[in-house]
């Protein structure tokens, strides 16, 4: 059995966050790291920082976040 993803509102800094694309409210949430040249060479991926993807449930776009 896999994983199913829930899409649900998010809030942004204390703001509702709607889609840029499509102005819907409600996403499925990821994390992707974001891989360097430098730290795939030397086969250190896992080191790399993350970024909060929020995916809109309605047309697929996706709004990236990096993580303080």
């Amino acid at each position: 059995m896999g994983n199913k993803l829930t899409a649900t509102e998010k809030f942004i800094f204390g703001n509702k966050l709607t889609c840029a694309v499509c102005n819907n409210d409600t996403f499925w949430e990821r994390e992707t790291l974001m891989n360097t040249k430098g730290m795939s060479f030397f086969n250190l991926d896992w080191a790399n920082k993350s970024a909060q993807n929020l995916v809109c449930d309605k047309c697929g776009y996706v709004h990236w976040f990096l993580k303080p």
